[in-house]
């Protein structure tokens, strides 16, 4: 039996000790700083150097997911058919070497922001592999009963890059320009790459239940299922309508804060630092929180009482008037972590195994393909209406997408019962 394999077995008093998820815990988390780093330098420099329009702006942002709706439903099944980790080292060395194009036109005087938005448009495509195989592997790495605090290690991770990535992205711009600090992400995917290297739990794709089907079949049984299960469906269409509207705020943020505030480069990494602050505490109370609210209550009485922080941002001013925006990202990252830690472990606990990868393939392609739509809209409203009141309809939207699962079979449960789904 392998070291790996009884550290499954054998109680433990942390994750910590269990080798294969250390390893893997590390690579996913320096793909994280890498995406929260990337996704703050590229709109900087487009908006910064570049002088980028509201629209072009709206463009940039939707490009990170638009590889969601181009290919997130088949790669469910590419990635139930993959050996996974393998997968997932392929996709950051090829997101490595896009980013790596950016600072070589960059010392050339040949960067543009179509260059830049083909750079995150195919940087996301990477991503949707790189996303569906890590949350389809974490179950191939942990038992069941472990995965409430694997995810939520993960989601620590994400959160202290939510808060580190933003801040020395900005940093690094203001004070080396837009070719280092994204050559320094391409190192970090390639680091992540060989991190998921010396995994040495088996890396084996997902058994079969029987002869596959067609592509558009197996990938049918993956909506199949989502759709007819009441609180997958709930969560899904809570997940895409705030992502809908977190679309729309993202693809304004950055004028918001340049802009409107006239905040400097390093100002804006701070400030979008404190949503990643509250999602690190989110993260580190997410496993207690769950456990004492129950894991079905969670999923809707944690954004009922955080989601609405939002309204806060639209009411910042400079200077000290700042401090509302400070507080809806704080307390909107901490609502944000505990319902992805919930939702999450939810699904890799009632998808039967054979479906787990379609399924969160499924997820990711309705959630990931509204983000995508809502940046685009984000883009056209600031254009239209102004930034201003584009962040009070993002704002608005998102605190209403609780009502899917306020008004679900999830307010007559505390857990999630497998054999329920």
């Amino acid at each position: 039996m392998s070291e790996t394999s009884a550290s499954r077995r054998l109680p433990r008093p942390s994750l910590w000790y269990h080798g294969a998820f250390r390893l893997f815990w590390a690579a996913d988390s320096v793909s994280q700083f890498g995406t929260y780093i990337g996704n703050t330098v590229l709109p900087l420099v487009a908006a910064t150097t570049l002088a980028a329009t509201p629209f072009e702006m709206g463009l940039l942002s939707a490009a990170e997911t638009v590889g969601y709706l181009l290919i997130g439903l088949p790669a469910g099944v590419w990635v139930a058919q993959a050996r996974q980790r393998r997968l997932m080292r392929r996709a950051n060395t090829l997101r490595a070497l896009l980013l790596c194009t950016v600072p070589v036109t960059w010392w050339c005087d040949l960067l543009t922001v179509s260059q830049l938005i083909a750079v995150a448009l195919l940087c996301g495509v990477c991503a949707v592999l790189f996303d569906v195989a890590y949350q389809s592997h974490l179950p191939v790495l942990l038992d069941r009963d472990r995965l409430l605090e694997g995810n939520a290690r993960l989601q620590t991770s994400q959160s202290l890059a939510q808060i580190t990535g933003p801040g020395v992205g900005g940093s690094l711009v203001q004070l080396a320009g837009p070719a280092y600090p994204v050559l320094g992400t391409a190192v970090g995917y390639l680091t992540a790459a060989l991190l998921l290297r010396r995994v040495c739990e088996p890396d084996l794709p997902a058994p079969a239940d029987g002869p596959r089907g067609s592509l558009v079949t197996e990938i049918r049984e993956g909506l199949r299922f989502t759709a007819r299960t009441p609180t997958l469906r709930a969560i899904t269409a809570c997940t895409a309508t705030a992502n809908f509207f977190n679309g729309v705020f993202s693809a304004v943020q950055v004028l918001f804060l340049t802009s409107t505030l006239a905040l400097s480069a390093t100002a804006v990494g701070a400030v979008l630092s404190v949503f990643g602050m509250g999602g690190v505490l989110g993260a580190l109370c997410a496993h207690r929180v769950v456990q004492r609210l129950g894991q079905a209550r969670a999923v809707w009485l944690v954004p009922l009482t955080t989601f609405p922080a939002l309204l806060l941002v639209p009411l910042a001013g400079r200077g000290v008037l700042l401090t509302p925006a400070l507080v809806g990202l704080f307390l909107t990252g901490f609502g944000v972590v505990v319902y992805n830690v919930a939702q999450v472990s939810y699904r890799q606990v009632v998808c039967p195994e054979n479906l787990l990868a379609r399924v969160n393939a499924t997820v990711r392609f309705v959630g990931f393909g509204a983000l995508t739509l809502g940046a685009l809209s984000g883009g056209g409203l600031g254009e239209l209406v102004g930034i201003r009141s584009t962040l009070w309809i993002a704002a608005v939207g998102t605190s209403l997408a609780i009502l899917w699962v306020v008004f679900s079979p999830l307010r007559g449960m505390r857990d999630f019962v497998p054999s329920s789904a």
